[in-house]
């Protein structure tokens, strides 16, 4: 690996998780995002004059969520309008790859403080928004790309894991349920003090009419459940009988539409010692790598064995996994190609229980991980994402 300047992370927060069609679900992306961003700014006591670029991810970029949100929630939180943000779309994955880009551009010098961050709104912009059947407009897997590779979907993509790695719908139903379990004991210990930020959601009256404001601060996305709930649930396809690609996945074993944001304050590490900060973890590296555009969501596994690699280090030096829970079949298909004690892997839940804001997941991870590193005294987490198209994200690091 080429030599560059250390970066550390000096803060993280997130908002709390809401559910599709919940608190946040009125209140714009702007907005959301802004807050997350004021309350890094507030926190850290940075003079945000000093960040020189934010770049953040959203995958639903239409409407509320258009013309460069990450810019547009900078401003609406009345930051600095000298600052520079850029939106990305690296589906799933959006706020991790801006790490990543973030990661970049501290290390090579082009920037010397930067912000990572992610949003997604999905009640407001619910997915599928950004391919309008009025106009149609087509579709982006359509055309030559369809005869080079089979243009699946995320639902067939992650059945055929769980059928090419041998799992079955018991062991996804009991994957849903561990999910569940972890998010509720670690809200009931208060494992996720500190990490989130309160967001003033708006409130409206049946016409849609703003009427007030109420303050979100616990994920809501929860729910109680049980082996004998999940196995009554349908699948997400149609049981066709098929017996090559069976529909195996449900809600239950699926991650929840939801809408958060979250976001990461990163600089060079002589810098952090230059402006009197203490930083709480360093960015050991960061990937992005491409995988099986058919199955989809095995990215995790090359991106892990990719950051390994890199590094030099082994999956025992590696005390939390946080693998992003799209669906249980890539978390369990992971699990068995490599190896890794499920144990240390998801420990306060994931998305199947918190919810998966695409474009905010990434840096709520993250955020998670850290902040389980703090709490249980390990040294090094490993996060990592599936993404759409057939990628995966990887970060490694490191407590200070």
């Amino acid at each position: 690996m080429p030599a560059h300047a250390p970066v550390v992370v000096v803060d993280t927060v997130r908002s709390a998780i809401g559910r599709r069609n919940g608190t946040l679900a009125h209140t714009h992306a702007n907005e959301i995002l802004g807050t997350v961003l004021a309350a890094l700014i507030e926190r850290t006591g940075i003079d945000p004059a000093r960040i020189d670029q934010v770049i953040g991810g959203c995958v639903g970029q239409v409407g509320d969520q258009a013309s460069n949100v990450t810019r547009q929630a900078w401003l609406t939180a009345g930051l600095p309008l000298e600052v520079a943000a850029t939106t990305v779309n690296t589906q799933c994955g959006s706020a991790q790859q801006s790490t990543t880009l973030a990661h970049g551009l501290v290390a090579s010098g082009l920037a010397d403080v930067g912000i990572a961050c992610g949003v997604e709104a999905m009640s407001k912009v619910v997915m599928g928004s950004t391919i309008p059947r009025d106009p149609d407009v087509g579709s982006p897997r359509s055309g030559k790309y369809s005869e080079r590779y089979e243009p699946t979907t995320q639902f067939e993509g992650a059945d055929r894991i769980a059928t090419a790695w041998g799992i079955t719908r018991d062991e996804l139903d009991a994957f849903g349920v561990r999910s569940q379990r972890l998010a509720a004991q670690a809200w009931a210990e208060d494992r996720f003090a500190g990490q989130v930020v309160p967001i003033e959601a708006s409130v409206v009256d049946p016409d849609g009419v703003v009427t007030g404001s109420t303050t979100f601060v616990r994920d809501e996305c929860m729910r109680d459940t049980s082996l004998d709930v999940l196995a009554g649930l349908r699948t997400n396809r149609p049981a066709d009988g098929s017996t090559e690609h069976p529909a195996m996945h449900t809600a239950g074993t699926s991650s929840q539409i939801s809408d958060g944001a979250s976001a990461i304050l990163l600089m060079r590490e002589d810098t952090a010692t230059a402006l009197g900060f203490e930083p709480r973890a360093r960015l050991v590296d960061s990937v992005l790598v491409g995988s099986d555009p058919v199955l989809m969501l095995t990215g995790p596994m090359p991106a892990t064995r990719a950051l390994l690699a890199r590094t030099g280090l082994t999956l025992d030096d590696i005390d939390v996994f946080e693998v992003n829970e799209a669906f249980a079949s890539v978390v369990l298909a992971w699990q068995k190609e490599l190896g890794v004690d499920l144990d240390r892997v998801n420990p306060n839940g994931g998305a199947i229980a918190l919810g998966h804001p695409l474009g905010g997941t990434g840096a709520i991870l993250i955020t998670k991980a850290l902040n389980e590193l703090e709490r249980t005294g390990g040294r090094r987490a490993l996060v990592s994402m599936c993404c759409g198209g057939g990628l995966g994200t990887g970060t490694i690091l490191e407590r200070i």
